[in-house]
């Protein structure tokens, strides 16, 4: 273990956790806890939602994949960039503007229930359970990914590396809710985004620049550099088709609930999308560089790479702030999927059945221990080492984008939706999303036919449906 390397990891811990008690003594009610009191300017619900979005994908699982199968593996990056791109043009600012509209509503399910008027609950308790059920499974894959990255920088056990990342996550989401999580994500947005910027630059200089490392890698496959070669039509088209999944990530949506005024989205639209193409482009060009840097002595595990430049390039306490952004992506999912699936136990479970007349403080306490009982069960689900994380998050992404993203697109632009076309398309979507991924042998994202079936329920049962009341168009049209 260097001590340097740990130094600067605990120091970057201690920061997060310093974070966290600040933004306890800042939180006052459910919706603090919850929404961030919908505060947030556009720097950070910009580079919050970029970061909470993009995960140890960014910095492990894309340049893993471009060193694995060259350049056929930016698919997915562009598909991500055309969707994000789409759900700020298309949804944040409406979304914000209905979800306040909306009897305030600061969760999805809230939403959900108050834009349809949803007196029966379905939509709210359904919406909670596909969220806890999927957040989960989806934080579990992202403690192994983080017990994984402490066990391979500093040798420790897997599984005293799990209870240490899971601790420090829990504490500072526990204690400052949306605040702490907004800003420490804001902090590890800008962390990640110089990584990506300032390996692939230090690796170029340090193999002679660009060309000679297209050179060393047209000696190892001219065609890795090109795009489409090995590349199937139905795996372009499943690749680009994660685009599709922003819609319904409540974990990348609440952050455009959170702004502090509609007029906002046009300015943390350019911050995020020029943050997400850099830092794309970054990992691309990591992945392309690890080829060239490695061509002599290929890598076991492609998905470190990352891990293995930083480590053979950079002095001790340059590689523990660097290996830190690896953590800082990890963390910044993990947090907000907690912080989510915790509201959606107090607001849409513990206070719509158990507890109407529940006052903010309870609330945010039950928030808070939700949070620890969630993380537990993901802790326990990651105990085994061997857990398939890549397989994990691809089917989560799925499931919340083929349940979810039908459903907030057209209640936003659809006036004849109603409750029971919203209730059908989201069921539909979540369970086809599952029996496509476990049943059906398909090489198609099951997230393609997922969103196109829970479209059409939501269609067909809404037409079928009488019209939805004055009161809820009414308000349709005021948006």
């Amino acid at each position: 273990m260097n001590a340097a390397t740990l130094t600067t990891f605990i120091i970057y811990l201690i920061g997060m956790l310093a974070i966290g008690v600040m933004a306890y003594r800042l939180t006052n009610n459910l919706s603090d806890y919850v929404l961030g009191g919908r505060k947030l300017n556009p720097a950070v619900a910009a580079l919050s939602a970029g970061a909470s979005d993009m995960s140890s994908w960014l910095l492990l699982a894309l340049p893993g994949a471009i060193y694995s199968n060259g350049m056929g593996g930016m698919w997915i990056a562009v598909g991500l960039c055309v969707g994000a791109y789409l759900n700020w043009q298309f949804v944040a600012k409406r979304l914000r503007t209905y979800t306040k509209t909306a009897n305030d509503s600061i969760t999805v399910p809230d939403y959900f229930e108050n834009r349809f008027r949803d007196a029966s609950k379905s939509l709210r308790v359904i919406s909670a359970i596909v969220i806890l059920f999927f957040f989960t499974i989806y934080g579990a894959s992202g403690l192994v990914g983080g017990a994984k990255l402490f066990s391979s920088s500093f040798g420790l056990g897997y599984h005293q590396a799990l209870w240490i990342g899971a601790i420090v996550i829990i504490s500072y989401t526990f204690l400052g809710g949306f605040l702490a999580v907004s800003w420490t994500d804001f902090i590890q947005g800008i962390l990640m985004l110089l990584t990506l910027i300032i390996v692939p630059i230090v690796v170029i200089s340090n193999i002679g620049g660009w060309d000679n490392a297209v050179r060393e890698i047209n000696t190892i496959n001219p065609e890795l550099l090109n795009a489409f070669t090995g590349t199937a039509v139905i795996a372009i088209i499943s690749n680009l088709a994660w685009g599709l999944g922003y819609f319904g990530q409540p974990h990348i949506i609440v952050r455009f609930m959170a702004l502090r005024s509609p007029k906002d989205v046009p300015k943390a639209r350019l911050i995020g999308m020029t943050w997400m193409v850099l830092g794309l482009i970054g990992a691309v060009f990591t992945g392309l560089i690890g080829l060239a840097k490695f061509a002599g002595s290929p890598l076991d595990a492609p998905e470190t790479v990352f891990i293995v430049l930083i480590q053979t390039l950079f002095n001790p306490w340059v590689a523990g702030i660097l290996l830190a952004a690896i953590l800082a992506a990890i963390m910044s999912t993990i947090d907000s999927q907690l912080l989510v699936s915790s509201s959606a136990l107090a607001e849409d479970f513990y206070k719509a059945i158990f507890r109407r007349q529940a006052s903010d403080k309870e609330l945010v306490w039950i928030g808070r221990f939700g949070v620890l009982i969630i993380a537990v069960i993901a802790v326990i689900i990651a105990w085994d080492k061997n857990s398939k994380v890549i397989d994990l998050v691809s089917y989560a992404w799925g499931g919340f984008g083929s349940a979810f993203g039908p459903v907030v697109l057209l209640s936003l632009f659809w006036k004849r939706m109603t409750r029971n076309g919203a209730l059908a398309g989201m069921v539909v979507g979540a369970i086809t999303a599952v029996v496509w991924k476990t049943v059906i042998p398909s090489d198609l994202y099951e997230l393609v036919p997922g969103f196109i079936l829970a479209v059409l329920a939501i269609w067909i049962v809404s037409l079928l449906d009488k019209e939805p009341s004055k009161e809820i168009q009414d308000e349709f049209k005021s948006i």
